[in-house]
């Protein structure tokens, strides 16, 4: 899968974007017809809480998956969208099983 990747208003270390490649790479398991995704990774400093901030944009034929997910670090962060894409994943394609 085809994976861009947007660091908003700093430069993301090689390492950071090789962990969320590998955890982006094994939605593929779940669903084969991935075309292309886009990670947006930022720093969200609101109401005085340093938080980080993942987005996850899956495009699927017929559809477009989105999730956002907070978390104290980087990590976290894209454990908790891939999961939460995972779980958008299964359901798309029970959908698509079913028509």
């Amino acid at each position: 899968m085809k994976l861009q990747m947007h660091s908003i208003h700093f430069e993301a270390d090689q390492k950071l974007t090789n962990f969320i490649q590998q955890k982006v790479d094994k939605l593929e398991t779940f669903y084969d017809r991935i075309v292309e995704g886009e990670v947006f990774i930022k720093h969200n400093n609101s109401d005085g809480i340093n938080t980080k901030t993942i987005e996850l944009k899956l495009f699927v034929p017929g559809a477009t998956l989105y999730s956002e997910e907070n978390a104290p670090s980087f990590e976290a962060a894209a454990d908790a969208a891939v999961e939460a894409m995972r779980r958008q994943l299964k359901r798309y394609k029970q959908k698509q099983m079913a028509h």
